[in-house]
């Protein structure tokens, strides 16, 4: 079957191609499923990426682990794995829901098919449903429709000749079909009417040079305008008269930005658009040519214009024109509908779109506001009034005459054709239409006092080639960011150099890198350096125009958001305010981020205490805020954390509270100023800017190795470590409990001398809580000839004490710690100071016993000078009696006497044989003097002595009979001077001890014996034996000289009686004897025959061998230490016996 050149088959026949038949059905196309899943809907709803999940549990994750690193170094260890434990059960979870998910989102894509199914069936029914409404619709308005009456002639004409008589010529020729063209007959007449048109267009026709760029093809000729149409023209035949007519017409343009509703704007027109283009264009085309048709009869035909003499004819630039004008206008319309577009994604509230009503001009204002309420505004807002917008963006179609020079719209070359044209085509004659030169327009006029900020002229200058619009990228969206970005960096640049330079923030920001501007990124902002690492970004949002104050900072600090905002809904109300707003969130920065240090170390702070104005004054006139951390052992004592515009100073403050106030204001006692770099060291990281001036009647308290050096700078601003703050505060309680000591030595009279710390200032056992600061900390020296001047034993230690408080550094309790070297070298001697050369006989007390330097502990610092006082008379006291216990043995030749055990609160020493006695001291500071504990004892036998021989039980523990004697040998140590009471005391127990022990002995016996008889001490020399029938009684008196008088019990040497006074007169008087014993003695009855039975006894001590003299008295005997244990048995003996007789 042969195709003719017009696409039509020779003689009338459509040509279509066989179909293949299979199975006796059509073949047809069945679509891939992939096809069809791309024509289903895409639906979003309740959908959320997992990797959006995954972010932030790795951003809690981070900066959970961030803070917990800051946290836990200053937990206990059981605390920290706690924490720890319950931290990775609780990540656990999240990481468990998380793995869950993962898991479920396997089936995502079939979940998302399943929805987009389901949307394309509800959208189905939808048209179902609107289909049966249509239904509806047809049968409701049809049933009031009627059928016109029947044509009867016409019916009757067919039926008699079989044909039509009255049809009209019009309806034949649309039903009959004419006879088409042979295909050699088109192929001729377009290739005529293709020269036609290239002959006029080449000899009369004016064409713009604006579309000189044509080319003829398939019976027509295109014409192409570059960036703005391809027209495709036909001639109505080979004739001059013949004019053109419109065929078609493709505009040149390409919609960038967003494609949504794009297909409402066809490069290529079709339906109503196209047919109303073609009848504007042939109108045009036509405009000077007589009618096609004429008129019907009876019609007067309206006048046609008529070209003036000397004027050709120009339908090709009547139709540029035209088409020129609606490609312009096509594209103003696109621009217009993209901006709305935009309103309806956010931007209504803030952007007003406005279009001419010649739709030649488009206005578009950016950043619109609401008008303030009705009312009275304020002065500051009515001084600052806010205009209603941000600037305007207009794009105008104008029509601009032809120039020459760098300005034209033709080249130099177009021009010099397009006159050549006119002259070989018109000669003398002029064409009937110039070429319109149209543009697009765009102007930029941002508006005065917008954000508070007015613009230089060269601030808002914007390149020409960033306002024209591009027909290959329409993109209204890009163009007004471009705008609205090139006003925020205007805006950035007025900010920045006023922050930089204004008086108010010129001392914060004025250093290089505080203010840094960035253009990068998709909106231009202020990076404002706040203090360490905190950085804030000041912008413009781009849609709503409001200024926004964003955090830069890392993943923690993702709480201040809320604060932020609220500073950015302020400052929107009033952006001329914006410096002040920085200089109060720098403020509330520094004091969160110091806070948060002090929080990090379990300190107590406050922001602000019941201070007057004058008493904040005294932290000096730059400072901008304060943070207080009191300190936990001194509650009157803050470690204050003064802000000023560069950088931290360090104040530690004593307060007081005026109890006489309504409000319990407090005042600034004393304020000291810290030098960070002394204390720290010089590889610190802080930097303390110097004190202020005192004020005028302020107390300026003068520190040792404090004092800030002028104009001393460092090379941070505001960055706290924890390690400085924590050295900081410890170094503050250090100072305060030096005050402390320091004023207990003032109100004593007390002088003292600082001096710096040594490895040696304190016993090696207290070096595990010793700090890294001791070494900076001086220590405090004083005589001890003066704080040892009323306390007994000063003679026993060296000139100089050092005072040292401890545990400042940390949250126990503070101690200060007295060391005192003493001059009599003492080695502890016992349990307690084998094996080591540094004992601890107490939690007070520790002696190193290599230096002979003894520590005193005191617990409370308020009264460590007193306590102190009190543990050396113990001590000293200890000292001197070991020492004068030691010497005994050489010095009186009492071989005997050892010293057994020394710790500086007990001492233990054998005063005779195996015989013990331990002596401790209290309460050395009372008003009467002291006391002293004594405990009698005695030394323990060897292992090998006390093993078990021969089946025979072990020994019972040893008993000293001096036990009985305590409470009147207590009392010898507090009369008169140690050393001297010491050796009294020795002395009458080395006396006595014969005494003591043979009554231990007889009573022992006669409580073997059954027999009821009791022996006890009287008072220090005084013993007696008292019989079971209560009434007779054996006295052993220790006389002057190592002398012991025995005698009856019922009389005594300071009897009344002749006799008596005739007795002490004789013995030399009594070595302890009470003033009166006539109370005491009257209970008793004589012995009976007792001179008889003194001289028995002392025969029988004759016979025994008895070494020692003795002698009888009227009322008993009187002998030497050394016989009285014989001569006393002996006559205990003799009265038994006379008692027992009958």
């Amino acid at each position: 079957m042969e195709k003719a050149v017009n696409g039509l088959v020779v003689n009338g026949t459509t040509s279509h191609a066989p179909n293949t038949i299979q199975n006796g059905d059509a073949a047809m196309h069945d679509p891939a499923p992939e096809e069809l899943e791309r024509e289903l809907p895409i639906v979003m709803d309740g959908q959320i990426p997992l990797g959006e999940l995954v972010s932030r549990l790795s951003q809690t994750m981070y900066a959970e682990l961030t803070e917990l690193a800051e946290t836990m170094p200053q937990m206990s260890d059981a605390a920290r794995k706690r924490f720890i434990a319950d931290w990775v059960v609780k990540i656990k979870r999240q990481v468990v829901k998380l793995y869950a998910i993962a898991k479920w989102s396997r089936d995502a894509s079939v979940v998302q098919k399943a929805m987009n199914i389901t949307a394309f069936l509800m959208d189905q029914n939808r048209q179902f449903e609107e289909a049966i409404m249509g239904l509806k619709y047809g049968r409701d308005s049809l049933d009031p429709a009627r059928l016109r009456n029947h044509d009867l002639l016409t019916s009757l004409d067919v039926l008699t000749t079989g044909t039509y008589r009255r049809l009209p010529t019009c309806i034949k020729e649309l039903i009959i079909p004419t006879t088409p063209l042979t295909d050699e007959e088109v192929a001729k007449t377009l290739a005529d009417i293709e020269d036609a048109m290239r002959y006029r267009l080449r000899t009369s026709e004016i064409v713009p040079w604006e579309m000189s760029q044509y080319r003829i093809a398939d019976g027509r000729v295109f014409f192409v305008a570059p960036r703005l149409f391809e027209a495709s023209l036909c001639l109505r035949g080979a004739a001059k008269n013949d004019g053109w007519f419109f065929v078609n017409v493709e505009f040149l343009f390409k919609v960038g930005g967003d494609q949504t509703g794009m297909q409402e704007f066809p490069r290529t027109p079709t339906g109503a658009l196209k047919h109303n283009i073609t009848e504007e264009a042939n109108a045009r085309l036509g405009f000077y040519l007589p009618p096609d048709q004429p008129p019907p009869p009876g019609v007067e035909p309206s006048p046609r214009p008529e070209l003036p003499e000397g004027v050709v004819d120009a339908p090709l630039v009547r139709v540029f024109n035209f088409l020129q004008m609606m490609s312009l206008s096509y594209q103003l319309e696109i621009l217009w509908y993209q901006a709305e577009r935009m309103r309806s994604l956010g931007w209504a509230e803030f952007l007003k779109v406005e279009m001419t009503n010649n739709r030649r001009k488009l206005v578009v204002s950016y950043w619109v506001r609401k008008p303030p309420p009705p009312g009275q505004p304020s002065a500051a807002q009515a001084r600052n009034r806010m205009p209603l917008l941000g600037g305007r963006l207009s794009i105008s179609i104008v029509q601009v005459k032809e120039k020459t020079g760098r300005k034209a719209m033709r080249s130099p070359k177009a021009r010099v054709l397009a006159e050549l044209q006119e002259r070989s085509k018109l000669e003398q004659a002029r064409p009937s239409d110039d070429v319109e030169h149209l543009r697009f327009d765009v102007r930029w006029e941002p508006e005065p006092g917008a954000l508070g900020v007015t613009l230089r002229p060269e601030d808002v200058h914007i390149p020409p080639e960033q306002l024209r619009i591009d027909p290959n990228d329409l993109d209204f969206e890009s163009l007004i960011r471009g705008v609205i970005r090139r006003h925020t960096e205007g805006i950035m640049q007025f900010l920045q150099a006023q922050l930089v330079r204004g008086a108010l923030t010129r001392n914060v920001f004025s250093a290089p890198g505080e203010i840094t501007f960035v253009s990068d990124g998709s909106s231009p902002s202020l990076h404002v350096h706040l203090c360490a690492d905190e950085v804030v970004k000041v912008t413009v949002d781009p849609r709503t125009g409001r200024l926004t104050l964003r955090d830069t900072g890392d993943l923690a600090a993702a709480g201040r958001g809320p604060r932020f905002a609220a500073i950015s809904d302020k400052l929107n109300d009033s952006p001329w305010r914006l410096p002040d707003a920085l200089i109060r969130l720098r403020l509330m920065t520094i004091t969160d981020l110091a806070e948060q240090k002090v929080q990090y170390l379990g300190l107590q702070s406050f922001r602000e205490r019941n201070f007057a104005s004058e008493e904040l004054a005294k932290l000096g006139p730059d400072a901008r805020g304060t943070l207080y951390i009191q300190l936990a052992n001194f509650p009157s004592h803050y470690l204050v954390l003064v802000i000023t515009d560069n950088d931290y100073r360090y104040a530690l403050i004593n307060v007081k509270v005026q109890q006489a106030t309504m409000y319990n204001d407090m005042i600034m006692e004393d304020i000291a100023w810290l030098n960070v770099r002394r204390i720290h060291g010089d590889e610190f990281s802080v930097e303390a800017g110097p004190g202020p001036e005192p004020v005028a009647g302020q107390k300026r308290k003068r520190e040792d190795g404090m004092n800030v050096a002028m104009g001393e700078r460092y090379p941070t601003s505001f960055r706290l470590e924890t390690k400085v703050l924590r050295e900081l505060y410890a170094y503050c309680c250090a100072r305060v409990a030096y005050t402390k000591v320091e004023q207990q030595f003032k109100l004593r009279g007390i002088p003292y001398i600082h001096v710096h710390s040594t490895t040696n200032a304190a016993a090696p056992e207290l070096a595990h809580i010793q700090s890294s600061l001791a070494r900076s900390i001086p220590a405090l020296c004083v005589l001890s000839s003066d704080i040892l001047s009323s306390a007994p034993a000063a003679e026993a230690a060296m000139p100089n004490i050092r005072v040292i408080p401890l545990n400042w550094w940390s949250s126990d309790q503070a101690k200060v710690v007295t060391c005192v070297k003493l001059k009599y070298v003492q080695q502890p001697i016992g349990k307690r100071a084998s094996g080591t050369s540094v004992i601890r006989p107490s939690k007070r007390i520790i002696y190193d016993t290599r230096e002979a330097i003894v520590s005193f502990l005191s617990d409370d610092v308020d009264k460590c000078v007193d306590e102190f006082l009190e543990e050396w008379a113990r001590v000293s006291k200890m000292v001197v009696i070991a020492r004068e216990i030691a010497q005994m043995s050489t010095k009186y030749l009492w071989t005997d006497v050892r010293l057994l055990s020394f710790d500086l609160q007990t001492v233990e020493f054998a005063y005779a044989s195996d015989y013990t006695l331990s002596l401790t001291c209290t309460d050395q500071l009372s008003s009467v003097g002291g006391s002293y504990h004594l405990h009698f004892g005695r030394v323990e036998p060897d292992d090998d002595a006390a093993m078990q021989i021969d089946g025979e039980g072990a020994p019972l523990p040893a008993h000293n009979p001096h036990e009985d004697v305590e409470p009147y040998m207590r009392s010898l140590l507090r009369h008169g001077r140690l050393s001297n009471t010491l050796h009294r005391l020795v002395g009458l127990l080395r006396e006595t001890l014969p005494i003591a022990a043979e009554l231990e002995d007889i009573r022992g016996a006669a409580a073997r014996a059954g027999r009821a008889v009791d022996a006890f001490a009287k008072s220090a020399g005084w013993f007696r034996i008292l019989y079971g029938d209560l009434r007779h009684a054996l006295d052993f008196r220790l006389m002057a000289g190592a002398r012991v008088v025995v005698l009856d019990g019922s009389h005594s040497l300071f009897d009344d009686s002749a006799d008596a006074h005739a007795a002490i007169r004789h013995l030399g008087g009594a070595k302890f004897a009470p003033v009166s014993f006539r109370d005491i003695t009257a209970a008793l009855q004589p012995i009976p025959g007792f001179q008889g039975l003194v001289q028995e006894a002392m025969k029988a001590a004759v016979a025994h061998g008895v070494s020692g003299r003795f002698a009888p008295i009227d009322i008993g005997i009187i002998c030497d230490v050394a016989a009285v244990r014989v001569v006393g048995r002996m006559l205990y003996q003799k009265v038994s016996e006379k008692l027992a007789a009958p």
